[in-house]
């Protein structure tokens, strides 16, 4: 069962879609590719891979527009795509967070995946609401966007970036929670893969007791949509 619904949003100051997928289960929020929008992950049938389990009420899917990820591809100042990104970030929290918990009957952990730039953004969204969500599923990511901001450092960007800020996150009950929490890191060795992101980002997460996993897929496997179905339907089997 599919529902999309649309609204207007201040903190990204334009009109986003949201989509879910399914009737029952433990909700999935599954972020697109940089430039992709809501149905994104319906159109190059990652949802059809998904449908066993969507069907059978283990899971249900929930995706949004890509509006940071658009903004990193369009020709803003560097400054402006860390805001964008960093009001993506509240919109997640502050709107989408909420609407899957009406549309679940309640408060439950949400999983958090995605594919190149979906899978930063799945891993920032964890590592920023570890009170929300319980695992990310990060899918040829890659985790350092430094290099696209020229040299012109923001702590909005800062803030969006968990190569940045976990390092220096204090002892409290914000690294309490995500050391209680799981990352699934996986990429292929095929075209245009970059294994190093994965490693470097996992690296920064085992530094500081986040459990995390890194899983190498063979040189058959390219940062394309076909690897992203094989993957994802065998990471959710494992994490619900």
């Amino acid at each position: 069962m599919k529902l999309a619904k649309r609204w207007y949003t201040q903190r990204l100051g334009t009109d986003v879609l949201v989509v879910r997928w399914g009737h029952y289960g433990k909700p999935v929020l599954l972020f697109p590719t940089a430039g992709g929008d809501a149905e994104e992950v319906e159109r190059f049938h990652l949802i059809g891979a998904l449908s066993p389990m969507i069907e059978s009420g283990r899971i249900k899917v929930y995706s949004c527009d890509s509006v940071a990820g658009r903004s990193w591809l369009e020709d803003h100042s560097p400054e402006h795509h860390a805001w964008i990104q960093n009001q993506f970030d509240a919109f997640v929290y502050h709107e989408v967070v909420p609407f899957i918990f009406r549309d679940c009957n309640g408060e439950q952990p949400i999983i958090v995946t995605g594919a190149s730039m979906g899978a930063y953004n799945a891993l920032a969204t964890l590592c920023r609401h570890p009170e929300y969500f319980s695992t990310a599923i990060g899918m040829s990511g890659n985790y350092d966007l430094e290099s696209s901001m020229k040299g012109r450092f923001t702590m909005d960007f800062y803030f969006s970036s968990p190569m940045h800020f976990i390092p220096n996150l204090p002892e409290g009950p914000e690294l309490a929670a995500l050391r209680r929490r799981f990352v699934i890191l996986a990429y292929g060795q095929g075209r245009w893969e970059h294994p190093e992101q994965s490693w470097r980002i996992a690296d920064v997460l085992g530094s500081r007791g986040i459990p995390n996993r890194v899983d190498p897929w063979g040189p058959e496997y390219d940062h394309d949509w076909p690897s992203w179905r094989q993957m994802l339907p065998i990471y959710l089997a494992e994490v619900t």
